[in-house]
């Protein structure tokens, strides 16, 4: 015993030494130091905490939208309740609309290479040869009792400077007028807003969003979200209760987020009766303004106001649409709690593709996130056709895709539908799961790009769709310029974003719930997390704490090397050694056999290349007393020999050559034409994260092993994921496109 102790003590004596000389965190070490600590607002099992508490701020805004002009004036109230502990001496007000002002530090920035070959858009992008007005004028801010507030403006946010502290617990309530130019969409990139001209008919679609000034978060984990509006980055904004007046032209149809409150001052009795109806209609949609009725309003041009008034219940921001030119569709969706009227609205345009598909996937939407996460809880949800986008706001979105000359492809119609299913989707992420887009954008890209994926799965099984292999091309590039997916939003290279806050959050949530946790806990998990956080604000540790606490499984070593570094899955298959053992003597011929599979003299295995020269024989023995220590019982040695006797014993190494742990599943492909799957938990990888070994043993004899046989790991090299080697191009050709199928 003391001769076992000792080199024990030294040896751990060595790693405690090592430790504190070279730093060392292992694929398998919790990620705690990665992530913010648990606390009295964010508990350790990934839920609000008791103290938890968030900001909140009402809105009453009277706005008008001036065709003539293309601007958009308004005054709105905003009462605003301070929850958290501490007494506030200024506030944040974001001020978006001025990331489009001439000079503004990042115009220009997002793709701003000059190439050979340029056209004048992509030249007017980077350069703004054509000067468009752009940004806030702002009249007044005055507080309650009409006095003067102090504010500075720095880029896309403004400081208000109170005359007296706003004390913790308490609310204060102030004005702002204000006012902007509208820009046209087609003047600059990434336009999530604006107006879109139709030269032929001399007329305007307005998609009016990040219009009116907005608070700012101040939040438990970095006080003022105040970080600038960069364009790429999007929002992080506060719940409330709005009550919104737009005054438009007359003949104009406005599609807004929240309830109309005076349907019958701005809709005529035939759309009334129309609407009507709608709302008993589950099965098709029901037109409240018809072609040929838009086509009537297209040559109106009234230069008469009207007023549409629009409340909205705990939303955290509001967006509005509105045209002449707009038709307009309506069917009522049935949720289990909730009835919901899906809408469109669209120019002639859009037709016949958006008559046909665009409620249907609103439908869809509704009805697969609804199920995957909790009911959707607001009264309308509405899609409104635009070109060139897919932007999404509280019960509305503005998403593109059109047909050309009355036709459109598949592939066309495909990305139209996804597009319309996405941003229906982000109702959820980030609109009612309100994380923090301005600095993770994977938190609601990635989370609702998954379930879009899912939702394109269920409802549209002959679409594409992501799957594991949609990332490995993104994985397998340049890590000398890859990102990590915990990378903040508006530092990403503008060509890989998309990649990296919207693909590989998707296939990392579809491991997680194909092969690694499995469906029924990981819906429950993810359903848990996205009811945990409706109406409130997580972080990255939120959603990684509640996914663990909910299914009892530790992800830390898939957290970190997924969300954290650019690693990819690249595991080889690099021996699989075939054995029997045989309870006779072993003859002259078995002892050669074996003997093929050694060099003389070196410590170094022949690696086989196939099966083909038999397997290696076992000379089991008797085990001798002395290996049971002071164990008095002994196993059925008979009883072992028996059910081992004559079974084929196959010792498989892997290599993990990406760095990127993940389970492994494997294929046996027998000798009598049959196959079997094997499936380890990443665990295997614990002590050894570079290779491991593991023994089978198989009744049948084995022609072929392969790894991950379904792709199900977006492995970036399956030439090395079989024994024996694939050789000949047409067998591995054969094999990658068995494998890499969608």
């Amino acid at each position: 015993m003391r001769s076992f102790l000792f080199p024990f003590l030294t040896i751990f004596s060595f790693l405690i030494t090592s430790a504190q000389t070279q730093p060392w965190e292992g694929k398998f070490e919790p990620i705690d130091n990665m992530i913010t600590p648990p606390n009295a607002y964010r508990a350790a099992s990934g839920a609000p905490g008791k103290a938890y508490w968030q900001q909140r701020a009402d809105y009453k805004i009277k706005a008008v939208l001036d065709e003539v002009n293309n601007t958009i004036s308004g005054e709105e109230t905003i009462t605003y309740y301070n929850n958290s502990p501490d007494d506030l001496s200024y506030l944040w007000i974001q001020l978006e609309q001025n990331v489009n002002k001439k000079g503004n530090e990042d115009f220009g920035s997002i793709n701003n290479s000059i190439k050979e070959g340029m056209n004048t858009r992509q030249m007017q992008f980077l350069t703004r040869v054509i000067d468009f007005p752009a940004g806030y004028s702002i009249k007044y801010i005055k507080d309650i009792n009409g006095n003067s507030i102090k504010s500075l403006v720095n880029n896309t946010m403004m400081k208000v400077i109170l005359n007296e502290p706003l004390k913790s617990g308490t609310s204060m309530r102030f004005s702002i007028a204000w006012s902007y130019p509208i820009t046209d969409r087609s003047m600059y990139l990434l336009s999530r807003e604006g107006y879109e001209y139709f030269p032929e008919d001399d007329n305007t679609v307005y998609l009016i969003a990040h219009w009116f000034p907005r608070m700012a978060v101040y939040n438990d984990t970095e006080g003022w979200q105040n970080q600038q509006f960069q364009k790429l980055g999007e929002f992080a904004l506060e719940f409330g209760n709005y009550e919104v007046e737009i005054s438009v032209p007359e003949d104009h149809i406005v599609a807004s987020t929240g309830s109309l409150q005076n349907s019958e001052a701005v809709l005529t009795k035939t759309q009334q009766k129309r609407m009507e109806k709608a709302r008993a209609s589950f099965d098709k949609p029901i037109m409240i303004i018809t072609k040929e009725e838009a086509e009537v309003n297209e040559k109106t041009k009234s230069k008469k106001l009207k007023t549409w008034k629009f409340n909205a219940t705990n939303v955290r921001d509001f967006a509005f649409a509105s045209s002449r030119k707009f038709m307009w569709d309506a069917q009522a969706v049935k949720l289990p709690t909730n009835t919901v009227m899906a809408m469109s609205f669209y120019p002639k345009e859009g037709l016949p593709v958006w008559q046909e598909e665009s409620t249907k996937a609103i439908m869809h939407a509704l009805e697969v996130y609804s199920e995957a996460t909790f009911d959707y809880p607001y009264p309308v949800c509405i899609s409104v056709n635009t070109s060139n986008i897919g932007m999404e706001f509280p019960m509305i979105s503005f998403n593109g895709g059109r047909a050309i000359n009355g036709k459109i492809s598949n592939r066309a119609k495909q990305g139209m539908i996804g597009t319309i299913i996405h941003e229906v989707g982000h109702n959820w992420f980030p609109m009612i799961v309100s994380s923090d887009e301005r600095k993770w954008m994977w938190m609601d890209e990635g989370l609702n790009t998954f379930l879009h994926q899912r939702t394109v799965a269920e409802r549209y099984p002959n679409f594409n769709s992501t799957t594991p292999k949609s990332i490995v091309p993104f994985m397998s590039g340049d890590k000398n310029i890859l990102r990590p997916i915990m990378t903040t939003s508006d530092n990403e290279l503008f060509n890989q974003f998309g990649a990296n806050f919207y693909i590989k959050p998707t296939v990392g949530l579809q491991m997680l719930r194909n092969s690694i946790i499995g469906k029924e806990l990981f819906d429950q998990a993810f359903k848990e997390y996205a009811n945990r956080w409706k109406y409130k604000h997580p972080n990255p540790a939120d959603l990684f704490r509640t996914l663990e606490d909910a299914t009892a499984t530790d992800l830390d070593w898939f957290y970190r090397g997924w969300f954290f570094t650019t690693d990819h899955v690249d595991m080889e298959l690099t021996n699989v050694k075939w054995f029997k053992v045989f309870e006779e003597d072993i003859n002259i011929e078995d002892k050669n056999k074996k003997s093929q599979f050694k060099i003389e003299g070196e410590n170094t295995e022949v690696k086989a290349k196939d099966f083909s020269s038999g397997p290696e024989v076992i000379n089991m023995t008797a085990t001798p007393d002395a290996a049971y220590g002071q164990f008095l019982s002994r196993i059925d040695e008979t009883e072992v020999r028996k059910q081992i006797s004559g079974k084929n014993i196959y010792e498989v190494t892997i290599k993990n050559k990406g760095g990127l742990i993940m389970p492994v599943t494997i294929e046996w492909l027998y000798k009598d034409g049959t196959k079997e799957i094997d499936q380890l938990s990443a665990q295997i990888w614990r002590r050894n994260e570079y290779e491991v070994k593991q023994t089978f043993i198989k009744e049948k004899e084995v022609v072929k092993v392969n790894l991950d046989p379904n792709f199900e790991f977006a492995d970036v090299d399956i030439t090395n994921n079989s024994f024996p080697k694939v050789e000949e191009a047409s067998e591995f050709d054969t094999f990658k496109n068995k494998n890499t199928s969608n």
